[in-house]
């Protein structure tokens, strides 16, 4: 899009703002329908508009965020998410249309953008880097889904970028802020199982090599800009980026130039509520275990501590379990078991102090978690060190399951131990344009 196509959108959505801003000085008691003020409202913007853009959308525009660019790489994809956002502010000012949402499709445009506060980064993992440190270095504070980064370097210059520019960062490990995972650990941390010894993590494994077809290009799709940092020019094939008539959630992360597998997708949620019971957000793993086939499951961990946590992907629900001296705890999507049953009803809260003495942070909603924490300028439920550390556990169990053999690692460096081949590993070739 060039400069001034988008000094006319942002005129546009001006205007419509304008427009709209009579609904919002009114008494709220004539309204009754939760305005805000546009002033008292964070604008954001959106990169990456697939299925999880979608969802992500909703959440915000009912929190009170102001929905005000989109940007893909794919025009379809703008129109549609652009669509839903006019439609949501056209219904609830009660007017007939409203075009107001800023459409880019190169993200450098949307963080040249002034106005908008904070930006939500859906896009595939290979571009989570790229994008959130470029979004630091503009001021914006940043909403990145999880797996946080591809690489164990590019996670670690994620964190260093989020502190430089001093900038909010929330990772959508949004099991942080669901009340069963929240009970889960406060269980744990509190001793209510006595010492863990251990941990059984439910997830599928790494990602396999690139082995699909070339398929024609769908029109208004860029993808040499959907490849980005990637140094390989792989072709386009729909099961990466599902088209408009597909159902299935495009299938990038299975691919291990594009994402970790079920390793990184599932992993980045079950290892994470087994890192925030262990209190570990700042740290992680000593020694890795793999085993020596192809089968993608058996891996152990082991923490200074003593604790072993093992890579059982076994059939049904993800979970995460722990088990300790004196019971144990297994969570899952809306199922918390306990042993001994009765430890389920314990009261738990965010007074508690945990094992460690320190307290279990307290949210029950991660986007406004998160539009909180720009405001007050704190740290949200996620920040970008706590994603961080929880890619890394998975990232580095990928390595593991790579090379067949024991790794010590050392999460202070965040290197291997004496093992250059697995350090090679840790960061990944990228295109210069792109490079972090």
């Amino acid at each position: 899009m060039n400069e001034s196509s988008a000094q006319s959108n942002r005129r546009t959505f001006l205007k419509q703002a304008v427009s709209l801003s009579a609904f919002y000085i009114v008494p709220r008691h004539v309204l009754g329908r939760g305005f805000l003020a546009p002033s008292d409202q964070i604008s954001v913007g959106f990169i990456g508009l697939g299925k999880q853009a979608g969802g992500l959308r909703n959440q915000f525009l009912k929190n009170n965020a102001r929905v005000m660019a989109a940007c893909d790489v794919d025009k379809p994809r703008i129109t549609a998410f652009s669509d839903a956002v006019n439609a949501f502010y056209a219904d609830k000012a009660d007017k007939g249309s409203y075009n107001g949402v800023l459409p880019y499709d190169d993200y450098r445009a949307l963080l040249s953008n002034k106005d908008i506060d904070a930006v939500v980064i859906a896009t595939p993992d290979h571009w989570h880097s790229v994008l959130a440190i470029q979004a630091a270095k503009a001021g914006k504070d940043i909403y990145c889904e999880k797996p946080l980064a591809l690489t164990v370097e590019e996670g670690r210059d994620m964190v260093k970028a989020a502190r430089k520019y001093k900038r909010v960062f929330q990772t959508g490990s949004m099991q942080r802020s669901w009340k069963e995972f929240r009970q889960a650990v406060e269980l744990v941390r509190n001793g209510s199982i006595g010492e863990i010894k251990t941990i059984n993590v439910n997830v599928g494994g790494r990602p396999r090599p690139w082995d699909l077809q070339a398929e024609p290009m769908p029109t208004g799709l860029n993808w040499d800009a959907w490849l980005g940092p990637n140094t390989i020019a792989r072709p386009f094939n729909h099961v990466l980026l599902p088209t408009a008539k597909d159902s299935f959630w495009g299938q990038w992360r299975d691919i291990d130039e594009f994402g970790g597998g079920g390793m990184t997708d599932w992993g980045a949620h079950m290892f994470d509520i087994a890192q925030w019971g262990l209190n570990m957000d700042s740290s992680g793993p000593v020694e890795l275990t793999p085993p020596t086939d192809n089968s993608g499951k058996g891996l152990t961990y082991r923490y200074a501590n003593g604790v072993i946590m093992n890579h059982q992907p076994v059939e049904g629900k993800q979970f995460c379990q722990f088990i300790g001296t004196e019971g144990e705890v297994k969570v899952a999507r809306g199922e918390l078991i306990t042993t001994p049953a009765s430890l389920k009803d314990k009261p738990t809260g965010e007074t508690e102090k945990g094992g460690s003495g320190t307290s279990v942070y307290y949210s029950d909603n991660h986007y406004k978690d998160f539009l909180d924490a720009i405001i007050s300028r704190k740290n949200p439920i996620c920040d970008v060190e706590v994603g961080h550390r929880t890619a890394t556990v998975c990232n580095i169990g990928n390595i593991a399951y790579k090379l067949k053999r024991p790794l010590r690692w050392n999460p202070d460096k965040e290197k291997f131990e004496n093992d250059a081949e697995a350090n090679r590993l840790l960061s990944r070739p990228m295109r210069k344009e792109w490079s972090v």
